[in-house]
């Protein structure tokens, strides 16, 4: 009985190994290639409709271009699934400017002369609104620290400033993301009228970020301010010289509103009520027209069902092309179909997300799942031509995958090289002009290669993990601090998110 068992494990290992034949791997790759309507598609999404924030026309309006380039694809289905997001919200005409004093002259005798200039700065996205206020005292709270915070002292009713640092790694992104919450906690807690981010940007580079998790109006009004100007301030303050602020973030805030993912799908020809999941963002922020974040992977998940059905080759399971909404503000796009879906996630195969750019492929991270390490090196094998060399085994959050991953599904994360796309991200510089379509053309490879050999294994390529096997798993990844960092890890312990069986 044991030579029996042995064998039929080693007939398993190969027929795993054999799912996605090299001609196969070949032919989607040879078709992903081709000349296609990627650019004009991300040229429609991005300079005709533009920045896509929930609850705006212009993301109206992509989701009914996302419907109808999924059809121009050759989907077998198309539809939209819609959730709500509590508030909605939009920036108005955000206004500060600051105010000095120089000596001009003898200061015994009242030599002192006002010094006025223009602070550029945006609100943070899902911030309250402030009505106009003068000369409110501004104080530099360095970066934000409880020691910082308690050597400035006094906060109350004043404006504070946050040193920042620029960004140069996707290190320096999350930390970003890590810094701002103890910040604003340290800031409600003090009394402060509203919080001055410093920018991560150089050369007066704007950009939008929220510090709300679920679509929620924050705790205090924010808003970033160009690098330059909070250097210039942040100088003035260090030299004696005190900094007024006038500022208004006439913030426009309003009832829940409905947004909606676009689903397409190719239907499995054996397995059809399995399913792996094709995925990238279809929201955007407003300030640029969101190329790289993340309209370039749009575009590629549209071309990816293109070039599957273009190929002639059949999946065993279904594929699901899903564009998500509502990433932007805590992906709550993706968390509502996680949930929605939860009852038939045992039978999700795989997903596959992209939300980086167009940075080359390095990696695939897989979120702990060291399960299911053999088969998938098997199944990118063939992308080494790319570039694509390795499996990442951190579990990631920060995009669509994440809710998918706190299910007990295998996820696979594109890790990209970062390329153009820091200091673009989020930003006014965002636009068309920034992608590298011959690299992107590449992704579209990578994304047909991986999802059609997920979808054509003879058995999916890992079960779904159980409650405690996900916690097993960020513990084994020292994940839990990250998860607490980003304030996600009480939704896991209440069961507010994730599986809980």
């Amino acid at each position: 009985m044991r030579s029996v068992k042995l064998w039929l494990i080693l007939l398993f290992s190969l027929t795993c190994i054999a799912a996605t034949p090299p001609d196969n791997a070949n032919q989607l790759i040879e078709v992903a290639l081709q000349p296609s309507q990627l650019e004009h598609n991300l040229q429609q999404l991005t300079d005709e409709i533009g920045g896509r924030v929930p609850g705006t026309q212009a993301m109206q309006r992509a989701v009914q271009w996302g419907t109808q380039a999924f059809t121009v694809a050759g989907a077998d289905s198309v539809h939209t699934e819609s959730f709500t997001i509590p508030n909605s919200w939009s920036e108005g005409a955000t206004e500060m400017k600051a105010t000095t004093f120089y000596e001009a002259g003898d200061a015994k005798v009242g030599g002192f002369l006002p010094t006025l200039f223009r602070v550029r700065a945006v609100s943070v996205a899902w911030a309250p609104a402030l009505a106009p206020v003068e000369h409110i005292p501004i104080m530099d709270v360095g970066e934000g620290s409880e020691a910082d915070f308690k050597k400035a002292g006094d906060i109350s009713g004043k404006v504070i400033l946050v040193h920042t640092t620029v960004l140069k790694t996707w290190a320096d992104l999350f930390a970003e993301y890590t810094q701002a919450p103890p910040v604003i906690s340290l800031a409600v807690k003090g009394k402060a009228k509203a919080i001055l981010f410093m920018a991560t940007r150089e050369h007066d580079i704007l950009y939008r970020h929220t510090n709300s998790s679920e679509g929620e109006i924050d705790r205090i009004p924010m808003v970033i301010v160009a690098r330059e100007d909070g250097e210039r301030i942040a100088r003035l303050l260090a030299s004696a010289h005190p900094v007024w602020a006038d500022l208004a973030i006439p913030n426009q805030i309003g009832a829940p509103i409905k947004a909606s993912n676009v689903i397409a799908e190719i239907k499995g020809s054996d397995k059809p009520d399995e399913f792996v999941i094709v995925g990238a963002h279809l929201d955007s922020w407003d300030l640029g027209t969101g190329a790289l974040d993340n309209g370039c992977n749009v575009a590629l998940v549209i071309d990816t069902l293109r070039a599957i059905k273009a190929s002639g080759l059949q999946p065993r399971r279904s594929i699901r092309f899903i564009l998500f909404s509502g990433e932007e503000q805590g992906l709550i796009g993706s968390h509502a179909y996680a949930t929605a879906h939860r009852r038939e996630l045992d039978k999700a195969a795989g997903v596959v997300i992209y939300d980086s750019g167009t940075g080359k492929t390095t990696s695939f991270s897989i979120g702990g799942r060291k399960d299911i390490v053999r088969t998938a090196k098997q199944l990118v094998a063939p992308l080494q031509p790319f570039g694509v060399t390795d499996l990442n085994l951190a579990m990631e959050w920060g995009t669509d995958h994440f809710d998918f991953m706190l299910e007990g599904v295998p996820t696979f994360i594109a890790d990209q090289e970062e390329a153009n796309y820091l200091e673009n991200y989020h930003a006014v510089s965002d636009t068309y002009d920034k992608v590298d379509f011959a690299q992107l053309k590449k992704h579209v490879a990578e994304a047909a290669v991986l999802s059609f050999g997920l979808a054509s294994l003879p058995e999916q390529i890992g079960p779904r993990l159980t409650h405690d096997q996900i916690e097993q798993t960020m513990r084994e990844t020292n994940s839990i601090e990250l998860l607490k960092a980003f304030g996600l890890w009480d939704d896991w312990t209440s069961g507010k998110r994730g599986r809980q069986k």
